[in-house]
């Protein structure tokens, strides 16, 4: 949902999709540059959505970065995005996560 900041009315509602299938539980959604930013819940993934259709443009794979810090159990899972636009800096860290990470983003 799409809710307008200064009424809280919903503006407007989009379906994620990645390869025409729905994409659940996004948690944490950040606006950046443009696009829509969110943690897929239980998962070690940021997706990266298009904000008129709903189609994910780009996954960005955060497996073994909760390796690097110390967690509170089986439930601390990657859960935090924010973004700074300036200088242009993505941070992220998880439930029960003792540390918060800011990650350059590399193309594959």
């Amino acid at each position: 949902f799409f809710i307008n900041p200064e009424t809280f009315v919903p503006e407007k509602q989009i379906d994620v999709r990645l390869n025409n299938q729905p994409v659940y539980q996004l948690n944490e959604l950040e606006f950046i540059e443009g696009e829509v930013w969110a943690n897929v819940w239980m998962s070690q993934q940021i997706v990266r959505i298009d904000p008129d259709n709903g189609q994910v443009t780009g996954i960005i794979d955060l497996t073994g970065l909760a390796d690097q810090t110390q967690t509170g159990g089986r439930d601390a899972v990657l859960n935090g995005i924010a973004w700074n636009e300036e200088p242009r800096q993505l941070i992220v860290t998880g439930k029960l996560w003792a540390h918060l990470f800011e990650i350059e983003l590399v193309p594959r």
